[in-house]
């Protein structure tokens, strides 16, 4: 137990660490366009985000796949930008038929950035790989709860700031100059990653 507790705290700190802002800047993409109401639709997609990056963090770990460090880092960030690219060109996810099927692309994106976890916890292996796969993993989605609260608790003051800075001529809401900017900034941000991280 005090294996699992100890990779536990790893994956927290790992999480809530500076390295990890690549990873942070994709939840925050993904959660930017829900409002409080849309819970239901956040979820399913945060769930799908953690299926996929636990499914691969376990197999690469465990050698079953060996995916290029190189490759996964230049994908992290045009997972990040596809996602920023989809809030600003869908006008209402939860209107959209599109709403269906942004749970299967962050399942995607998830395994993508499962395997950039992998290298990570590898390097601190021993004997035993169950119990630190698992305290990993329940320390990463405790630490992923923690920035999903802290974005939801900046989405609130950012929307009551627009509301009152408000009306926009050029934009329908001041939920959608949310959606936008903060997209478009990140979207620049991941951008400049994938040039810099390209691998060829």
């Amino acid at each position: 137990m005090s294996e699992v507790l100890a990779f536990a705290w790893l994956g927290f700190r790992h999480i809530a660490d500076v390295s990890a802002v690549d990873h942070i800047l994709f939840l925050l993409v993904l959660a930017v366009i829900y409002r409080a109401r849309d819970w239901r639709d956040a979820l399913w997609v945060i769930s799908a985000f953690t299926v996929g990056h636990s499914v691969t963090l376990a197999l690469a770990v465990t050698d079953v796949v060996r995916p290029s460090q190189r490759i996964v880092e230049f994908l992290i960030p045009l997972t990040i930008l596809a996602t920023a690219i989809e809030n600003i060109v869908i006008r209402d996810h939860v209107e959209s038929r599109w709403r269906y099927y942004r749970p299967l692309f962050a399942g995607l994106f998830g395994l993508i950035h499962g395997a950039g976890f992998a290298g990570y916890l590898k390097s601190l292996f021993m004997d035993s790989i169950a119990g630190p796969l698992l305290g990993f993993n329940i320390g990463v989605e405790l630490g992923q709860i923690l920035v999903l609260a802290a974005i939801g608790l900046v989405l609130a003051v950012i929307d009551a700031a627009l509301r009152r800075a408000g009306p926009y001529r050029w934009a329908s809401s001041p939920f959608r100059v949310r959606v936008v900017g903060l997209s478009g900034v990140v979207a620049l941000i991941a951008a400049g990653w994938a040039v810099e991280r390209q691998p060829w």
